[in-house]
């Protein structure tokens, strides 16, 4: 094979080419065997076995599954003159085609007559279950016809063969309508049944080659997933990461993550589709056979949602064969993985049932260590928390008692009144400051467990802690009813947008001032009703070619939830400083 050849692929270690020594005697024999029966053949025939050897020497060349089957079909059609070729896979079962290659018919028409034969009727079902050649002048006075789906051509000749791999039935090689309108003969027979045979060598080294290159991408997904988890970055984004990868790799219109909600149910908490908006934030109740199947530590496999009774949320509607698996570990779940696919989608075979559910495991273990090193990093952040509490309450406060005690006692001495003035409001900022501190103390020492779950509370206590490293408070506002109509969902990407707003302020802005707005009477360009959450300081404002991930991250966040993200001028002189804007719908 020439370098330039674009079908051919290098093999894993260890994997023989098709046409090379096969170690199968089976397929040896079987080979022997048909060719054999080329013996003996008039000068007419025996001219085209250079041609057979051709078109077997092409059949076997490259790995990857699909082009293969493509080939097969153009080689079967130029070797016995055929208009069209067509190659039925059967299903896992055994009771129908689970794909149809088809040459010769033009992607309009095909398009046209929309969804491919089933194999569970018609001339196709016969020889699904009788995989005997099959030979026929018309194939429309059989009766075992069933007649042409509308926008299919005619056809009227026809020449069936089954395709054997390793043994056993990988499908059928159908031919129709021979040129120049004549019938298939035995010889065009022979020289197909020989093709068939390479084509069941060459297609088992595909499948072989195609499995070993699936667990590859599984494997690689799987790390992926770990790095994301350990990275230490945010815990919603790794199980995005968790949700794409599950998508991508499975071939799946969705990649779902699931957390168990407070009820009993399952919380979808990361979605990647094409539409995730109206997902996010689903609880699938607890009521639902599925999810005591998933809490239990048992994986469920649907081969249509929409149709299924145990899928009873409104989502399930979308989709048809799907996979959900528990994210468990060491005995304990963690949470939920879905896969579905498009209704009419192809079904999930046992490999990639296999591949998915050792994804998951390897997902949930990566999911508690990743929980784990959050903790051990928490406790030191606490333990920090804890001495910067202590050092303001005993050294700073104390010291500015002391400055604020020395101040009154030259206050009282000073006769000039200007000087008193001023004493007087250095002393009280001095009180300000100190109730400032103890605040900023206060929400140190604070246990997250011991936080309130009013919204505008949580916001004050991202306020206060910004404050210590920032060495100010930020001003702040609220506008309309926030704690009583942002639900949960939103609040929490809202708290983790503010969380990264004041800490870039903090790190990047170099800011003096910095104002946070939150405004429950927003709306939305479209007219509904929204959240709106602005940070704007005085600092140095957006450089040029700066890093932009944590305001990739705020706009993901938003866009998650429909809504949007973006930046503008500050409150600085003209303008100077930034304006960060989150808003997402209520």
């Amino acid at each position: 094979m020439s370098e330039q050849d674009p079908n051919h692929a290098e093999p894993p270690a260890g994997f023989q080419q098709p046409n090379g020594a096969r170690g199968d005697a089976a397929e040896a024999a079987e080979t022997t065997d048909v060719t054999r029966s080329l013996r003996g053949l008039p000068a007419g025939l025996t001219a085209r076995v250079p041609r057979l050897l051709e078109a077997m020497r092409s059949v076997g060349t490259g790995l990857e599954l699909h082009s293969t089957l493509d080939r097969i079909c153009e080689t079967a059609a130029e070797l016995a003159h055929a208009r069209y070729a067509a190659i039925g896979v059967v299903d896992q079962e055994g009771q129908g085609l689970s794909d149809f290659v088809t040459f010769g018919v033009p992607e309009p028409v095909a398009h046209e007559i929309g969804r491919r034969p089933d194999g569970h009727r018609g001339l196709l079902g016969a020889l699904l279950h009788n995989p005997h050649p099959l030979r026929l002048a018309d194939l429309t006075a059989d009766p075992r016809f069933a007649g042409f789906p509308r926008g299919h051509p005619l056809m009227r000749t026809f020449l069936g063969v089954p395709i054997r791999v390793r043994g056993e039935i990988f499908g059928n090689l159908y031919l129709a309508e021979k040129d120049g309108g004549g019938e298939f003969s035995d010889y065009d027979l022979h020289l197909v049944r020989v093709l068939a045979t390479e084509a069941g060598i060459a297609i088992g080294n595909a499948r072989l080659y195609e499995a070993a290159r699936q667990r590859e991408r599984w494997i690689d997904g799987s790390v992926a997933v770990t790095t994301a988890l350990l990275s230490g970055g945010d815990a919603d984004d790794a199980l995005t990461v968790v949700a794409e990868q599950a998508r991508r790799l499975a071939g799946s219109a969705a990649g779902i993550v699931m957390l168990p909600a407070e009820d009993g149910g399952l919380e979808i908490v990361a979605v990647s589709a094409e539409d995730p908006t109206d997902s996010l934030g689903v609880i699938i109740p607890a009521r639902s056979p599925v999810v005591g199947m998933l809490l239990g530590g048992e994986a469920v496999f649907v081969d249509d949602s929409a149709t299924d009774p145990r899928m009873i949320t409104r989502l399930a509607d979308r989709f048809g064969p799907s996979m959900l698996l528990p994210l468990h570990s060491g005995g304990r779940v963690l949470g939920a993985l879905a896969t579905p696919r498009a209704r009419g989608g192809r079904p999930f075979t046992e490999t990639e049932r296999t591949l998915a559910t050792q994804f998951a495991s390897q997902a949930a273990l990566a999911l508690m260590m990743a929980e784990a090193q959050r903790d051990r990093e928490r406790l030191a952040v606490y333990e920090d928390r804890d001495r910067i509490a202590r050092d303001l309450h005993d050294l700073v406060i104390q010291r500015l008692f002391a400055t604020g005690m020395m101040l009154e006692s030259a206050q009282r001495r000073s006769d000039v009144p200007d000087v008193q003035t001023g004493v007087g409001r250095a002393v009280d900022e001095l009180d300000v400051t100190i109730q400032e501190i103890r605040t900023a103390i206060f929400a140190l020492q604070q246990e997250p467990a011991e936080a309130p779950s009013g919204l505008c509370t949580r916001v004050l206590r991202e306020i206060n802690m910004a404050a210590v490293p920032l060495g100010f408070k930020p001003s702040h506002r609220f506008l309309g009813a926030v704690d009583s109509v942002v639900g949960e969902l939103t609040g929490k990407n809202l708290i983790a947008a503010l969380r990264e707003a004041l800490s870039n302020a903090f790190r990047h802005a170099g800011a003096a001032r910095i104002k946070v707005v939150v405004d429950a009477t927003a709306t939305l360009e479209d007219g509904r009703e929204a959240v709106r959450l602005s940070v704007a300081d005085d600092g140095v404002g957006m450089p040029e070619g700066g890093r932009r991930s944590g305001l990739r991250n705020l706009a993901r966040r938003a866009e998650s939830l429909g809504g949007a993200s973006w930046f503008g001028p500050g409150i600085g002189e003209d303008g100077g400083g930034t304006t960060v804007v989150w808003q997402a719908p209520l």
